[in-house]
């Protein structure tokens, strides 16, 4: 995979694809990665990227005239590549769209700046629009950074083991279950003894219930949403709903027997 960075702060670059996964994916040739500087394709001295909106209001617009002639310079170098804007009025990045980028040939990440880059831009050269959440940064490189960590991660041989991306949280709608190392006993907390059986069965077991079980404390939403409200997700499997109608009747029992005498019956009538 290419990947081009367009930006004004192209110095921000060269420390995050020296290290970890991206140097890695870089290394072994699984993607080449560029920061270009959007100030050399500005024309005059001192080669200005923004100006004062039309209509008035505070702050800087970037210009169209460099961001456009440093994008077509990027897709003349790599037709193939997909061409990203980095804006808080994106679609949501997740999980999902993580997949789906990591199966591009490549990819133009735009960062914008200032209040943002001027309309014409987005209508006639970008391709998509991708927040990282619904907040507000000072400009596009973090979360460019963001997402190409994401991506990168996800093609096939960048992480070593073959089903390494496939356990992390959301690839399976769910959260990831709990990790332990060494040593077994810390601050009085010892590692689950499934974990130390040597049992695979049981350890698979485990991950799926802890996996679970963090998913309902912590994300619930995620049990929730799915797969009525998106269908593009998988459906629980059968091992999962037995599960968790196993935690609803110890839970239940629990309840009745801690009833106090008097006290009101639970819901329902039970």
């Amino acid at each position: 995979m290419d990947i081009t960075v367009l930006t004004i702060f192209p110095e921000m670059f060269p420390g995050f694809w020296e290290h970890g996964i991206i140097r890695r994916a870089i290394e072994g040739e699984a993607i080449s990665a560029s920061a270009v500087n959007i100030r050399d394709y500005a024309e005059g001295r001192h080669h200005v990227t923004d100006d004062r909106p039309y209509g008035g209001g505070c702050g800087m617009v970037m210009k169209p005239e460099p961001l456009s002639a440093a994008i077509r310079a990027a897709r003349e170098k790599h037709p193939w590549s997909r061409t990203v804007l980095l804006t808080p009025q994106g679609r949501v990045f997740d999980q999902r769209a993580a997949r789906e980028l990591s199966q591009l040939d490549g990819l133009i990440f735009v960062c914008g700046r200032y209040e943002g880059v001027d309309e014409r831009i987005i209508e006639d050269y970008i391709d998509e629009e991708i927040s990282i959440g619904d907040y507000v940064l000072t400009g596009g490189e973090i979360a460019a950074m963001a997402v190409i960590d994401a991506v990168v991660r996800l093609i096939p041989g960048v992480l070593g083991g073959e089903d390494s991306a496939g356990k992390d949280s959301f690839s399976e709608d769910l959260l990831e279950h709990a990790h332990y190392t060494r040593p077994p006993h810390f601050e009085g907390t010892p590692v689950p003894e499934v974990l130390l059986s040597g049992n695979h069965a049981k350890i698979e077991q485990w991950r799926l219930e802890s996996g679970l079980i963090r998913t309902f404390l912590k994300r619930p939403d995620l049990l929730e949403n799915r797969p009525q409200n998106r269908p593009q997700n998988r459906p629980l499997t059968r091992e999962e709903i037995d599960i968790l109608k196993r935690w609803c009747r110890e839970i239940e029992g629990i309840i009745q027997s801690q009833t106090l005498c008097g006290a009101d019956p639970p819901s329902g009538g039970q």
